[in-house]
């Protein structure tokens, strides 16, 4: 039974309920009401607001359980009965009566009402105000470290931060000597580009444990920039054959291909490549401060975890080809262009017997070592502290056998060379030669920047801090553009060195000014004493760090059960780099997940559903059993934006689940009733629920798909409509309506109805939208039963 309540008082936060009574006599208070008078519904048709004479028009349903009917209910019970679902179909019956007036649940604010000039004014006014506390907040907001720095816990944080710095350093130096031979460069330039980079981020970061330096991803993308200009400027690429010259960074631009850039003939090959990697360097930190004053750091997000993994998967397979030379020994020069990794393998094999037996027998003695340490690191890192230094034991080792074996004078071994202490007077980066690397350092600024964000909230997740990503890109940002005038280049942050401060117990950023103490020890006493040190073993240190991206390839079986499409971006996106190239394969990458998820929206799932039993809720019944069928209606779901590019699936779609063409069905009849189609016996079917009953009796053709007079669209998963689904939804109803069929929209989000309300869907003035869109599929069912029972008592 349904309580006729008449009004509804608010006073002292609790709601009384008036209701009606019998004919002649006064309202009562629904508290005294007995057990008979009231039951769970309530209709409230007004409220009374003490602030106010007059009572508003609500028509509230509430949903209230009995004692609540007769003690009264709080003003929240009131909200909660508003916002729930209404299951029992009074909505849709009242519906059904045209003379009832329709009841408001819930109704849209009206947005503010500003212009873009205002808009714009006041977004200007309050960034660029230069006041004492907006200057300070900037001030703090671009050098993190004056706001952590004061507050540094020393007693708590100090001995994990060195412990964390000196081991951090004891890695970066074999690293940055190692990595040279990427970039190729010479070593003392890693080591500049370690020293400044993590001074820098101290400065400026906003992550608490992220390793800033040098990056194998990166010196590759910066070694094959800088062997590409090489060979166009004229100079040999084989290094090895040079390398047992002493003088050979002595080599002078040749006169007939002087390249320009501002660069003197006197500037030899060392010169030139290093001054390309310094313009790299700067514009990829242009790039990336740029990215962060016009706020472009979602640029990112296009690069996926599956992305990101293939692309370093592949990059891997590159540095892996680029250093197997170093292996053997063979001196071979890097080959330029794309299908770099097949070509380097297939001269590989047509030299290998030019193999070098001193580089073979190191590099198996180094491999052993290296490997063996790291699986044994691996395996008892819960009782190792620290972990095994062992790639600078093996640089150490192999330096001194190297010297005093004199492995290069007798078996001409390649070795490092001269690595010279100190600092070179700081220069300005070539802006003449800015121009031939501006496309090349688009890539290395996105991934540069990806990485580092993605390695500092993966890290500030866990120890439970939040960073800036805008900073974060400044920050990353300045550690390319202000080394790069102190001769470094492209750096980012590496996993595996954070991985390694954590693990020795970093807390804050003073680990990296310890680390960088380390490697400034290096420049200034210690480089030259690298210079025996054979190439094969720098090679076989690069390779076993690649271990973790290479054996991402045993995670491909679980990742392709999980999702096909997340392994398939990887694949596509690891065979691009590997095959063609890395900025290539990172443009392919990023360009298939986006068709993947474009083909997502294009052919999305589509399923005809039927009513779980004794519920409200309805469901695939491709996918689930024991569905009831709704009979004379079929409820079709669209799981996916209706645009432009999938309107057309959609029709076809909804014909082909619905059993019915509009188009086709219109057609035949038309010929039906002309008298060219011999017609079949039965009835016609009820036709249109605003014409129910009202079907033409001239034609009596009745198809296969007649047995249905109603179609409701399951619209919760259409995340937006733009003006091709708009047209195509009108013309769907359009159609349908011309065949005595209805269509119906259910469970549409506020997005979708202001811009189905906009493109005119319901009409003019709105007035078809309470018959034509539902809050849910089972508010339409119950719809579309309560006009078959008018219909029914009218006949």
């Amino acid at each position: 039974m349904l309580c006729p309540v008449f009004a509804v008082s608010l006073k002292r936060n609790c709601i009384h309920f008036l209701a009606k009574g019998d004919a002649g006599t006064e309202p009562r208070r629904c508290r005294d009401w007995g057990k008979s008078e009231c039951t769970k519904s309530i209709q409230v048709e007004a409220i009374i607001d003490p602030d106010s004479t007059e009572p508003k028009d609500c028509g509230w349903t509430l949903e209230l359980p009995l004692s609540s009917c007769q003690t009264g209910a709080t003003k929240d019970m009131l909200v909660d009965s508003m916002n729930a679902p209404r299951m029992d179909g009074q909505a849709e019956l009242e519906r059904a009566d045209p003379g009832l007036q329709i009841p408001i649940l819930i109704q849209r604010q009206a947005p503010p009402q500003k212009s873009f000039r205002e808009t714009a004014k006041a977004s200007l006014r309050k960034k660029c105000s230069l006041t004492p506390t907006a200057l300070k907040d900037a001030i703090l907001g671009f050098f993190p470290v004056i706001g952590w720095l004061p507050k540094y816990r020393f007693r708590e944080y100090i001995v994990g931060d060195i412990m964390s710095g000196l081991v951090i350093g004891v890695i970066l130096v074999p690293q940055a000597i190692a990595y040279s031979l990427l970039a190729g460069l010479k070593p003392i330039y890693s080591l500049y580009t370690s020293f400044f980079s993590n001074i820098i981020y101290f400065l400026m970061g906003t992550s608490r444990h992220v390793s800033v330096g040098i990056f194998s991803l990166l010196c590759l993308m910066v070694g094959q920039v800088v062997d590409r200009e090489l060979q166009l400027a004229g100079f040999d690429l084989n290094e090895d054959a040079a390398a047992a010259r002493r003088n050979d960074s002595n080599e002078t631009f040749p006169a007939s291909e002087l390249p320009l850039g501002g660069l003197s003939p006197e500037c030899g090959k060392e010169c030139y490549a290093i001054s390309i990697a310094t313009a790299l360097t700067f514009l990829a930190g242009v790039y990336q401060v740029l990215m962060g004053l016009f706020r472009l750091g979602f640029v990112s997000t296009y690069l996926s975890q599956p992305l990101l993994d293939g692309f370093a998967t592949g990059a891997s397979l590159t540095i892996l080809t680029s250093q197997v030379k170093y292996l053997f020994g063979i001196k071979i020069p890097r080959y330029q262009g794309y299908g770099m990794f097949l070509a380097t393998w297939v001269n590989m094999i047509r030299n290998i017997t030019q193999a070098n037996v001193c580089d073979v027998l190191t590099s198996a003695v180094c491999l052993t070592v290296l490997i063996t340490a790291k699986e044994l690191t691996e395996r008892y890192k819960k009782k190792l502290r620290v972990p095994l230094p062992t790639e600078l034991v093996v640089i150490v080792t192999a330096t001194l056998v190297s010297h005093f074996g004199k492995l290069h004078e007798r078996y001409g071994s390649s070795i490092s060379g001269d690595i010279p202490t100190g600092f070179i007077p700081p220069q300005a980066p070539s802006f003449g030669l800015m121009h031939r690397v501006a496309l090349d350092a688009v890539p290395i600024a996105v991934i540069g920047f990806a990485f580092t964000v993605s390695l500092s909230e993966m890290f500030a997740k866990n120890y439970g801090y939040t960073i800036r990503a805008n900073q974060e890109m400044f920050a990353v940002g300045f550690c390319n553009i202000i080394p790069s005038f102190f001769h470094s280049y492209t750096t980012s942050a590496a996993l595996s060195k954070t991985l390694v401060k954590t693990s020795t117990g970093c807390h804050t950023q003073v680990s990296s000014v310890v680390s960088a103490a380390v490697v400034l020890l290096v420049l200034l006493f210690l480089a030259p004493l690298f210079y025996s040190l054979q190439k094969c073993v720098l090679a076989c240190i690069i390779i076993v760090s690649l271990k973790g991206a290479l054996w991402k390839f045993r995670d491909v079986p679980r990742q392709y059960r999980v999702n096909k499409t997340d392994a398939l971006i990887w694949c596509v996106t690891m065979a691009s780099c590997a095959l063609i190239s890395i900025e290539i394969g990172l443009l392919v990458g990023v360009l298939f997940s986006v068709l993947c998820v474009v083909g997502r929206t294009q052919h999305p799932h589509v399923a005809l559903l039927g009513q779980i039993e004794s519920t409200v809720f309805y469901e695939d019944n491709r996918k689930y059993e024991n569905l009831l069928p709704v009979p004379k209606i079929r409820i079709f779901r669209f799981e996916a934006p209706l645009y432009y590019a999938n309107k057309d699936f959609f029709l076809k779609s909804l014909y082909k689940m619905t059993g019915l063409d509009p188009t086709l069905e219109a057609a035949k009849r038309k010929k039906c009733k002309r008298g060219k189609v011999p017609t079949d016996g039965g009835d016609a079917g009820k036709g249109a629920l605003g014409e129910l009953g009202q079907a033409d009796p001239s034609c009596h053709l009745v198809p296969k798909q007649g047995e249905f007079h109603t179609i409701i669209i399951d619209c919760s998963s259409v995340l937006f409509l733009d003006t091709a689904g708009i047209s195509t939804l009108k013309n769907v109803w359009k159609d349908y309506k011309a065949v005595n069929v209805a269509i119906l929209l259910a469970g549409c989000n506020p997005s979708v109805t202001e811009s189905l309300r906009r493109g005119g869907y319901f009409g003019n003035d709105d007035t078809s939208v309470k018959e034509l869109l539902f809050y849910n599929v089972h508010g339409a069912v119950q719809f579309v039963r309560s006009r078959e029972q008018v219909v029914d008592s009218t006949l």
